[in-house]
């Protein structure tokens, strides 16, 4: 009896303890922990949204790059960390990805990790170099499937989703286009714009006056709706594939077990946040698409990209290098 006595009033003191803080949450400046180098396109979304949620917040968030292994060092920092609202991750699309490309994660995506809210899409444009006789997706595969495996694209590495997006297309039209996998998402944009490669999947905002300068030409975006900055250029999906969609997104989430008022008080200051419409012209003009959730809804997400990705990298064969 005494044992159970001191169980109860141990779980009741740390309810405690959570509300309490939660209710004098934040108290000091919080980590926002991002997966790759600054000058990414996760470092271009939250450079502008970290000082407003500071603001709304009354503390300051701090940027902090823990760039390497395809994001997962950045989730490991967190999922390991304290769950008092204080460590977050800006994370993306790498996470559920990892599940599948990786054969042992240092963390369980759907264990370890608190989904806070989404911040953000972003499609990627197909473009093709000016000297490929293709201008839609139906002439792509149509050139593809009359020589197999001559077509290159190019992508950022092994298993990303400028890598996937290509891999998706591949499956789902039955055609096979060699992959040239490059240290990032900078040298391949080069390549493709020098012919080196006849194509790549990539975020809008780096190729954007490429596009509007005719160095490159954009065939279509991966998002299952038009973009806002390239609205004349088609989906993917009514391009002849339906079905397709492959849109990067980034969001929030904090390690497992976050009490629920520091995440609906997060929640709500990060919708609020990116709903302004400062804030929503800036994304646009990034190539991104404002999108916020419920942490509810966030979960949902995360859980069907991990079945959707593993069908993808598996198809493509994809191993972590």
């Amino acid at each position: 009896m005494k044992t159970s006595i001191a169980v109860v009033f141990g779980a009741a003191a740390l309810v405690a303890a959570q509300v309490a803080g939660a209710q004098g949450y934040p108290g000091k400046p919080i980590r926002a922990v991002i997966p790759f180098p600054p000058g990414g396109a996760a470092d271009a979304l939250l450079r502008p949204l970290a000082p407003r949620l500071g603001d709304l917040l009354g503390q300051q968030v701090v940027i902090d790059p823990r760039p390497g292994a395809n994001g997962n060092i950045a989730a490991e920092i967190v999922a390991h960390a304290p769950p008092d609202g204080y460590t977050l991750l800006f994370g993306n699309s790498s996470l559920p990805i990892s599940v599948t490309l990786y054969d042992k994660l240092p963390y369980d995506v759907t264990k370890d990790f608190t989904p806070i809210s989404l911040a953000a899409l972003t499609p990627s444009v197909l473009v093709v170099h000016p000297s490929l006789p293709v201008r839609s997706v139906k002439e792509l595969i149509a050139l593809a499937k009359k020589q197999p495996g001559k077509l290159n694209y190019a992508s950022g590495g092994v298993g990303n989703t400028m890598h996937l997006a290509a891999a998706l297309l591949d499956t789902m039209a039955g055609i096979r286009m060699t992959h040239v996998p490059y240290k990032g998402a900078g040298p391949a944009i080069v390549d493709v714009l020098a012919g080196q490669c006849d194509l790549v999947f990539v975020n809008i905002a780096p190729v954007l006056s490429y596009i509007r300068a005719g160095r490159v030409v954009a065939i279509a975006v991966t998002s299952a709706k038009r973009s806002t900055v390239l609205p004349d250029v088609p989906t993917v999906a009514e391009s002849g594939m339906p079905g397709y969609e492959s849109a990067t997104w980034y969001g929030f989430l904090g390690p497992a077990g976050l009490p629920k008022d520091i995440v609906a008080k997060l929640n709500s200051t990060i919708v609020s946040a990116v709903g302004t419409k400062e804030m929503r012209e800036r994304y646009v003009s990034l190539g991104a698409e404002p999108e916020t959730s419920t942490p509810e809804q966030f979960a949902a997400h995360l859980k069907t990209d991990i079945g959707s990705w593993a069908k993808v990298v598996k198809a493509s064969g994809a191993k972590a290098e």
